[in-house]
């Protein structure tokens, strides 16, 4: 089974708990990326960001994709940056937006008209007690905004714009600088690596200043020969790393990791040595340093790409712990290995994420379906399905509920239907709660069927591999005769009173 387990142990300094593993998917047991949930059951959307560990807590931080933000689409708007939180990298809490994206001064300088607004990457100052974000955009010369806030999730309120070393003299709005990281040492110096787009994608390591709101100029430059992008910098027994995308492209999945190693941020830095030919289907995107106790957990993630998709709210992510040679080289990634750091500690945890995996087909022709079993008489009031759209549906979406002949074919008129309107239904899967009134009798079978008249993109589902009593099933002509998928099951549950 691809399964990274990771494990983490909390302090007992503070106070005593129950410890147990933990236990974190990439894939699925037969390859297939696995969607991550958030304690509503929506799919977690914060994407080429990080993953930072503050005062015990986890936080994912990166680029939402809901609103149907488009890279290069002009009429597309721009979505803004998320967090999530978590206790143990599994069960994760929606906490919002780092600050209002919606203001027409965020949506011209990050909307589809520009090169958009990316990689959110904090990091906490001791001496001013402040959490500080910067921000990739692509308005102005420098690359990037940086903001503060005094909590890790925010509301971030932007500083004054910072200035770098490299590219301070080209054009406004120009693809100048890209990519980056944030990082602080031990003695609290922060730096900022990033990718000079005008070398062609080399990486740029800058010193910070004091409150870590702006370069100092002291840098080097052409840390990698160009063709690199989304630096990762970190520090490990005494030697500096930086990984990175090998060769850069974007939105790629499968580009290749590679780093490198010096004694001093600012170098020199060595020759590069590749670790992954492919990143486990993913793109590099961060390598984050929790120090947990006596133990210092270095998790590489990359972004598993939608297949370049101008809009990504589909992509997932892969995560797993660096491990290292003797010597002190990073050892080649090993994809879906599972993996045992230590012993983990934490509160009780009700949301469980189970293995389900996103498709996208309903439309004119294709029409799903999911069986149930009445467990009562009574009434059946809700219905939570997860759904989204892509590629611009044209029609709405509908579900409607039969009783089924022996075959589970849909028998009579609906006993239930609903329409849902194609613009309130989001780009990233997303729980919704629908209200029903159908009578059911007990032990009686049902079909839930989900389907749509549009010509134009599709609407997406999310199922996994099931041997339960009750199955999805699908029909390919748009005729009402289904087709029983016995060991696949959509995520939809039934309410009955």
């Amino acid at each position: 089974m691809k399964t990274i387990i990771i494990t983490t142990i909390l302090s007992f300094l503070l106070f005593t708990q129950i410890t147990f593993a933990q236990t974190i998917k990439n894939f699925s047991s037969n390859g297939k990326q696995l969607t991550r949930f958030d304690n509503l059951s929506n799919a977690i959307d914060a994407h080429d960001g990080e993953i930072a560990l503050f005062n015990g807590i986890y936080y994912l931080y990166g680029t939402s994709y809901d609103c149907g933000f488009e890279w290069g689409n002009k009429s597309a708007p721009f979505c803004g940056f998320k967090v999530y939180s978590s206790k143990d990298l599994t069960h994760w809490t929606d906490k919002g937006f780092l600050f209002n994206a919606k203001t027409p001064v965020w949506q011209t300088r990050c909307d589809g008209k520009t090169y958009g607004c990316f990689r959110p990457h904090v990091i906490y100052n001791q001496k001013t007690r402040l959490y500080v974000l910067w921000i990739n955009v692509y308005d102005n010369r420098v690359g990037y905004r940086v903001f503060m806030s005094k909590k890790p999730t925010g509301p971030f309120t932007e500083a004054k714009e910072p200035t770098l070393a490299v590219n301070s003299e080209m054009p406004v709005a120009g693809l100048n600088n890209g990519d980056h990281d944030t990082f602080v040492d031990d003695d609290g110096t922060a730096y900022l690596a990033y990718t000079d787009w005008r070398t062609k994608g080399s990486i740029v390591i800058e010193k910070l200043s004091a409150d870590y709101l702006t370069g100092t100029g002291q840098h080097v430059k052409s840390v990698t020969d160009g063709k690199t992008e989304a630096p990762a910098l970190f520090k490990r027994k005494g030697i500096y790393y930086v990984v990175y995308s090998d060769p850069n492209c974007g939105y790629c999945s499968g580009t290749g990791a590679s780093y490198r190693t010096a004694r001093s941020p600012l170098g020199p830095w060595s020759e590069g040595k590749k670790i992954s030919d492919n990143s486990c289907g993913g793109q590099p995107s961060f390598v984050s340093t929790f120090k947990l106790n006596s133990e210092t957990v270095f998790l590489f993630g990359s972004d598993l790409w939608n297949n370049a998709a101008k809009n990504e709210a589909q992509a997932n992510f892969y995560w797993a712990p660096l491990t290292f040679a003797p010597d002190g080289s990073i050892n080649p990634l090993v994809c879906g290995e599972t993996n045992v750091l230590s012993n983990y500690s934490a509160g009780k945890s009700t949301q469980i994420n189970d293995d389900f995996t996103t498709a996208c087909d309903i439309n004119k022709t294709r029409h799903r379906g999911q069986s149930f079993t009445a467990d009562r008489n009574g009434t059946l009031y809700q219905l939570d399905f997860t759904t989204f759209k892509s590629g611009y549906p044209n029609a709405d979406l509908m579900i409607e509920l039969y009783n089924t002949d022996n075959e589970s074919n849909p028998t009579g008129p609906a006993i239930a239907a609903i329409s849902l309107k194609q613009d309130t239904l989001s780009w990233a899967p997303k729980n919704y709660t629908i209200k029903f009134k159908a009578a059911v009798i007990k032990g009686n079978h049902y079909l839930a069927v989900i389907k749509s008249t549009t010509t134009t993109g599709c609407y997406g589902f999310e199922y996994k591999e099931s041997q339960a009593g009750d199955f999805a099933a699908m029909s390919n002509d748009g005729s009402g005769q289904f087709t029983q998928e016995k060991q696949k099951e959509i995520k939809l549950k039934v309410y009955i009173k």
